[in-house]
């Protein structure tokens, strides 16, 4: 009785899996796309390369632009060689404060000074900051004037900006700011950039997540683990993984870690990912290797939001999850409900 009361279970789980668990549709929507508009190689004649790298991600409704390059004069031709209207823009991400990802911010606040911006919390950064009074310590012995603020500083200190008059909203932890779309917040701990803070775009969808990376400066393994921890399906990562200098051998376990561990479906690799990287990442991923030079679009044909499948995998995957259910006793109570019910009409 024991298998056939668990099968039975799992049955009715997955008869009510198919009536209500919402999954949006997988129609594509017009416009879906990742254009990079900054990045140091590519075969766009009428756009410039250089170092630093810019995404104009375009789904959901959403168009976001994903950093700003390394030279504002420079990112404004690239932009306007795409005919990008960044006055139509829903938001900034800027992943990082190195100058090669966010210098054409002059550019874009420009022509766009209203836009909101996404960009990481850092104490005294340079998108500004606060922290409170209490940080410091305090010696009430001195006289007010050796004191700071003569010993009655504000309860919260705020600190500058370099775009004084910029809407940046600080990210200090990994958020969902429309449905479907989150910024994964992480910090680097690697020699060079330790506690440099990154934001990552994760945006979920009936195909799977969609990662957009800046430098991956935390390690793109533990950024795309963050992702997978909303959608472990990732269907295609884009943008630089900094493996510019790495020698073979990490490579080559960044490699199997995307391709075996975390079953990448698509990766279209850019910036500061590394000649060496590209060449590995082609050979592993085959057809599944996507070109991602300056002023190449990556069409995505999912649709996004908060209702689509999270957490449980692929869906291809779902008889897999049945059979598993199916080897617990009773997983969901139905048998109990059953006998409880008969022992009730007794």
């Amino acid at each position: 009785m024991k298998p056939i009361g668990s099968v039975f279970a799992a049955a009715a789980f997955a008869g009510i899996l198919a009536t209500s668990t919402p999954v949006a549709s997988a129609a594509a929507e017009p416009g879906n796309q990742i254009t990079i508009l900054y990045d140091a190689f590519g075969t766009d004649a009428t756009m410039t390369k250089d170092w630093g790298f810019s995404a104009l991600v375009e789904i959901a409704g959403k168009r976001i632009l994903f950093d700003t390059g390394d030279n504002a004069e420079i990112f404004a031709a690239n932009v306007n060689a795409k005919g990008v209207d960044l006055t139509k823009l829903d938001f900034v991400v800027l992943s990082h404060r190195h100058s090669d990802h966010m210098a054409g911010l002059s550019h874009v606040l420009s022509v766009n000074p209203t836009v909101k911006i996404y960009a990481p919390k850092e104490g005294f950064g340079i998108y500004g900051s606060s922290l409170p009074s209490s940080f410091y310590r305090k010696d009430e012995s001195l006289p007010p004037d050796m004191r700071y603020y003569g010993g009655k500083p504000p309860e919260v200190m705020k600190f500058g900006s370099a775009w004084p008059d910029a809407h940046f909203e600080l990210i200090d932890q990994t958020t969902e700011i429309a449905p479907g779309i989150t910024l994964l917040a992480l910090v680097s701990d690697a020699p060079g950039t330790k506690e440099l803070k990154e934001l990552s775009l994760a945006v979920n969808t009936s195909d799977g997540m969609i990662l957009v990376v800046g430098c991956s400066h935390p390690g793109i393994e533990r950024i795309v683990e963050a992702a997978a921890a909303i959608n472990p399906k990732i269907h295609l990562i884009v943008g630089g993984f900094h493996l510019v200098v790495a020698p073979d051998d990490v490579i080559a376990k960044v490699v199997d870690a995307l391709k075996e561990r975390f079953k990448v479906e698509t990766i279209a690799p850019g910036h500061c990912t590394g000649e060496p990287t590209f060449a590995a990442l082609k050979k592993a991923f085959g057809k599944n290797y996507l070109y991602a030079g300056l002023g190449t679009s990556i069409p995505l044909g999912a649709t996004a939001g908060s209702d689509v499948r999270r957490g449980e995998g692929p869906a291809q995957d779902d008889l897999a999850t049945y059979r598993k259910l199916a080897a617990r006793e009773d997983p969901f109570g139905i048998m109990r409900a059953q006998q409880a019910r008969l022992g009730g009409n007794l």
